[in-house]
């Protein structure tokens, strides 16, 4: 059993080596030694790595990533840990809402929020020609504008890490507290601030780490205001001719290790942390109806027409729009972009490409990459919980360096690793085919189908295995026959969330998108860039509807199928008593 454990263990691991690791030791190795992988094998001392400093455009680039994300995630942060302080005590009728935005920002691909700013704060967007606020032009196209804009896109990720570590309350600190005459915010302050203080540095982290590796607002920023970040410069060296695999190489060296630090200063922080305060008597924080309900739910809704309704809003709008900048009235609405966008009109002069055939390509890439990712997470959530194996450390460093890791350092990665001559012969060359594409949307997925699934997996007790393997029965059947029945629902919640996430990947689809292959973003993208807003705008809310409803349909569907299978499952555990009763 040891054995076969063993090499299970050893395989995905292996899996995840090549998916993961091995991409990411690929950018590293190519910054020391540029032109490795390409039968150039030279050393040109570490100096390059120095070269940074030099180079305006790589220093930019350094500077811009790193004051954006210090800056998104200090913000974030702290609208994060606001919002989730007041969620996690008050009870209000708009705070369901706020979860559901809070989940939908989450999974939202980054450059659609991006460009739905962009239409909204432009000399001609909404906020100029339909409410004249001019000022919002110079405000947003700005450092500081940018971090404001990113803050909102991603406190979601430190709101759900502080909400989840304020579920609980020790209620003996608060009332000493109190009867030494300290007023409620100073409880907060020095009493419940400190103890969630680890929670706020893994929001900051988290905040930090989503922010410098996007992909999502330098690309939308490009039609308008030059702001390159690291990913954005790594993905322009690729694409230009000659490429620029130095350059490459060295930025990307050093968004491994901002992200490298940035990991390594949440373990310190929570290592150094006094957080073993949770006993006996610790109790689940109870909402309470705050005395002006209405004054949350009204800033609430302000809240959330801010941060989602502008950007999805703005979309939306611009897409029944007959030209951007004209403003909202009855003789500037048209439905030809949508016509277009399903085949019924003109489609982009400059590429002749179909939405619809993006569309079909990017769901069939997102549904391989979500099943294949499900298996993957589900046998790996098995070797962490249920083995002793050797290697469940690398396979927890690998999960987590997925989750760290941004797509376009993974991208280069893949085109250093499977754009080589000698794979050919044995079929193996890659570069250049979707098998990439899915190889890569499999890498982006693992860390959330791995997370998802062991919250299931600690909750099943090890003596149903225990009592399977003294009956005789092998590894793959306790998985199949007891952990998969109990875990299916959590299965299928990976599977679509995973789905979700894979279909508007821009920066993968933009470092590896084979010749005359069309992908759903990359046809946003690239109408965006040459100003077709309300063609760009119309595929967004197409694609975004029919990545909803499939999921939906795919959710509702499985439901039935397992409560016919439960059904089943029930007049075979009673046959099987009412004959053990009757022998």
């Amino acid at each position: 059993m040891k054995q076969s454990e063993n090499r299970i263990g050893g395989a995905v691991t292996l899996i995840l080596f090549i998916f993961i690791f091995l991409p990411l030791l690929a950018v590293i190795l190519n910054a020391i030694f540029p032109g490795i992988f390409f039968g150039k094998v030279e050393f040109n001392g570490f100096h390059i790595i120095f070269d940074i400093f030099e180079r305006k455009l790589w220093y930019v680039s350094l500077k811009n990533s790193v004051t954006l994300g210090i800056g998104a995630a200090t913000f974030g942060t702290l609208l994060g840990g606001v919002l989730a302080t007041i969620r996690s005590k008050c009870d209000y009728r708009m705070g369901r809402w706020l979860d559901i935005a809070v989940w939908v920002l989450l999974i939202a691909p980054s450059f659609m929020i991006a460009q739905g700013w962009v239409l909204f704060a432009s000399s001609e967007g909404l906020a100029n020609s339909v409410l004249g606020w001019s000022w919002v032009t110079s405000f947003i196209f700005q450092p500081i504008g940018l971090i404001f804009v990113m803050g909102l896109t991603k406190f979601p990720l430190a709101y759900l890490t502080v909400v989840a570590a304020m579920e609980w309350n020790v209620s003996r600190f608060e009332h000493a507290a109190r009867l030494n005459g300290a007023r409620p915010f100073t409880v907060w302050r020095t009493v419940q601030l400190p103890l969630s203080l680890p929670a706020y540095i893994a929001g900051w982290t988290l905040v930090f780490i989503d922010t410098i590796g996007d992909f999502g607002l330098p690309a939308a920023l490009a039609t308008v205001y030059r702001f390159p970040t690291l990913p954005y410069s790594i993905y322009s060296a690729i694409n230009q001719s000659p490429v620029r695999f130095d350059m490459a190489g060295v930025l990307s060296f050093y968004l491994v290790l901002i992200l490298a630090l940035a990991m390594a200063l949440l373990f310190i922080a929570i290592q150094k942390s006094k957080v073993d305060f949770l006993n006996s008597t610790a109790i689940r924080v109870t909402k309470k109806k705050p005395n002006h309900a209405w004054l949350l739910n009204i800033g609430t809704v302000a809240f959330l027409l801010l941060c989602l309704g502008v950007p999805i809003g703005t979309s939306a709008a611009v897409s029944f729009m007959k030209q951007f900048g004209a403003g909202i009235r009855l003789d500037n609405f048209t439905l030809a972009h949508y016509i277009a966008v399903l085949g019924g009109g003109d489609k982009l002069d400059h590429a002749q490409l179909s939405i619809m055939e993006g569309l079909k390509n990017s769901l069939t890439i997102a549904a391989i990459a979500a099943v294949i990712s499900v298996i993957l997470g589900f046998i790996v959530a098995y070797v962490l919980t249920f083995t002793n194996s050797k290697l469940k450390g690398s396979l927890h460093v690998f999960t987590l360096i997925s989750l760290a890791v941004p797509g376009v350092v993974l991208g280069i990665g893949y085109i250093f690793i499977w754009n080589q001559k000698w794979l050919e012969p044995i079929g193996l060359h890659l570069y250049g085919k979707p098998a990439l594409l899915v190889m890569a949307a499999v890498a982006g997925a693992i860390p959330y189908a791995v997370r998802v699934q062991l919250g299931t997996f600690a909750n099943l007790s090890p003596s149903l295995l225990n009592a399977a393997a003294v009956q005789g029965a092998s590894t793959w059947t306790k998985m199949r026959t007891i952990i998969l029945p109990i875990v299916r629902n959590t299965l299928l919640i990976a599977m679509l969330a995973s789905f979700g996430t894979s279909v508007f990947d821009l920066a993968t689809a933009s470092m590896l998108k084979p010749p005359n292959f069309v992908l759903l973003p990359l046809v946003i993208d690239e109408a965006f860039e040459f100003a077709k807003y309300g063609y760009a705008t119309a595929a967004s809310v197409l694609g975004g509807t029919v990545v909803v409803l499939l999921i939906i349909v795919v959710q509702f569907v499985f439901n039935i199928i397992f409560k016919k299978m439960d059904q089943q499952d029930r007049k075979e555990v009673n046959s099987i008593v009412t004959n053990f009763t009757n022998k």
